[in-house]
């Protein structure tokens, strides 16, 4: 058998893994709809490699807004490798207690929003403090993890706590340990990893069942669609449509921020302007 066939065997096996998650896909979906469906949004973070499957969920095409996706270049920002900016670093800072907090502080956050932390092994500090955060503050987490390799992993976090420790629902990409999943022969160690393609596969089975709750819940998503499907004129009306919906949600994140000020909405003189 070919390194090629025995790769796409193993991925057959990771389609296995997301099909048996079925029941847990719909309950992410469900959660996802009702932050949206309230005028919120669904919080996806990911470091390092998982950024893929945060950018998988929004914007490209065949996406829709009610997503905010958060990708810190410092902690992604892969392809320089070494150097200013290098991959040391990235691997460095997102081991780093108390960045997570410096993140969110961002945002307004609320109990109507709900999140998507993706991290394979469940194991770095940045997206285990992410987690915890949500949660302290009642917000619905979902960790996609790949679960064999976050079991055999060891925490950075201090107390030993991993992404699954802080996450109300769990998604498995069904990767094996080390991620890795083809041995070549007189090579020690294996290449081609999966989580991405188990972790792509629960992204979009995510995305198809969320759609289907909002159109049945009478507000169709503004899906990203190209111009050879619907037109160019079409897609170039859904594509504005979208990117002013994602701004209308995301200007809520930012309205009752942190400490008020003269034009926060918590100032009490503002509606007498």
């Amino acid at each position: 058998m070919s390194y090629t066939q025995t790769y796409l065997d193993k991925c057959e096996g990771l389609i296995k893994t997301v099909r048996s998650q079925e029941s847990e896909i719909k309950t992410a979906a469900k959660w996802f709809s009702e932050s949206i469906l309230a005028g919120r949004m669904v919080h996806v973070f990911g470091s390092g490699h998982s950024r893929i499957m945060v950018e998988e969920m929004w914007p490209r095409y065949g996406s829709f807004p009610g997503f905010n996706p958060i990708v810190e270049l410092s902690l992604t920002f892969h392809n320089l490798v070494v150097g200013a900016n290098g991959q040391r670093q990235a691997m460095f800072l997102e081991n780093t207690s108390g960045l997570a907090a410096q993140i969110l502080r961002n945002f307004d956050l609320s109990n109507l929003d709900s999140a998507l932390i993706i991290s394979s092994s469940g194991c770095n500090i940045v997206p285990i403090e992410m987690a915890e955060i949500f949660r302290s503050k009642g917000i619905k987490t979902v960790g996609l993890i790949s679960k064999l390799h976050s079991e055999a992993s060891t925490s950075k976090k201090s107390d030993g706590k991993k992404l699954s420790d802080f996450s109300d629902l769990i998604l498995d990409s069904g990767a094996p340990v080390g991620d890795a999943m083809v041995k070549i022969d007189g090579l020690e160690t294996p290449v081609s990893p999966g989580s991405t393609i188990g972790s792509c596969m629960l992204i979009n089975s995510m995305k198809a069942e969320l759609a289907a709750l909002l159109t049945q819940a009478g507000n169709p998503p503004k899906v990203l669609t190209a111009g050879s499907v619907v037109g160019s004129e079409k897609a170039a009306a859904l594509f504005q449509a979208a990117y002013d919906e994602h701004g209308h949600r995301i200007a809520k994140m930012y309205q009752q921020n942190g400490i008020p000020s003269y034009v926060s909405d918590q100032n009490p003189l503002k509606g007498n302007q």
